[in-house]
């Protein structure tokens, strides 16, 4: 029998559902929400339920949006021929801080046999449409360089080498201000393999 109501268990338990966070975790969220006077629940189920029934998917590049075209692939001053692949929504708020004016295409995740992700599951079809719809001349492939990030990005130049005419990767290797006594074997091999002429 639990000392605490069904309903702090119940918030507990769907807490602990959100990446990165655990059981404790969970609890103080729950606890914090309950004897806050400035975190209101009536707020957060408001503005989650708006999340989930408002915002809609752009419906060229993925992109979570309130209108069927999010604002970037509305915009006509944009290079549309260049399109940058991403995994998340959050990957085209970082590139936005660059100089970058290509359009974007977000794929929802990475490839990921043990976690259920497959081709399927991703937007891959719809990059795999757009690239054959539309004149696209280049598309760079910005997965994260991990073993998934990786599996993606080769998945992504296999269905489209005989599509555009580029196909590219983001490269990878030190971060500026970094010390090269303190990298790692395979960032230093990706920094000398990413180099570029001076």
């Amino acid at each position: 029998m639990s000392l605490l109501p069904p309903q702090i268990t119940k918030t507990i338990e769907e807490f602990s559902k959100l990446p990165g966070i655990g059981p404790k975790s969970a609890e103080r969220l729950t606890f914090h929400l309950l004897r806050s006077s400035k975190a209101s629940p009536e707020a957060l189920g408001s503005s989650l339920s708006e999340l989930k029934n408002e915002l809609k998917y752009c419906k060229t590049c993925q992109m979570v949006s309130l209108q069927e075209e999010c604002s970037i692939c509305a915009d006509t001053s944009r290079d549309h021929s260049t399109i940058l692949v991403v995994e998340n929504p959050l990957d085209v708020v970082a590139f936005e801080k660059t100089s970058y004016k290509g359009v974007y295409h977000v794929l929802h995740g990475v490839l990921s046999p043990i976690d259920g992700m497959g081709p399927e599951q991703l937007k891959l079809k719809e990059l795999i449409d757009r690239c054959q719809s539309e004149k696209i001349k280049e598309v760079i492939v910005a997965t994260n360089p991990d073993v998934e990030g990786e599996a993606t990005a080769s998945y992504i130049s296999d269905q489209l080498k005989n599509k555009i005419e580029t196909v590219s990767r983001l490269a990878h290797g030190l971060p500026m201000g970094a010390d090269i006594e303190f990298a790692d074997q395979v960032t230093l091999k990706q920094s000398l393999e990413g180099r570029r002429s001076l």
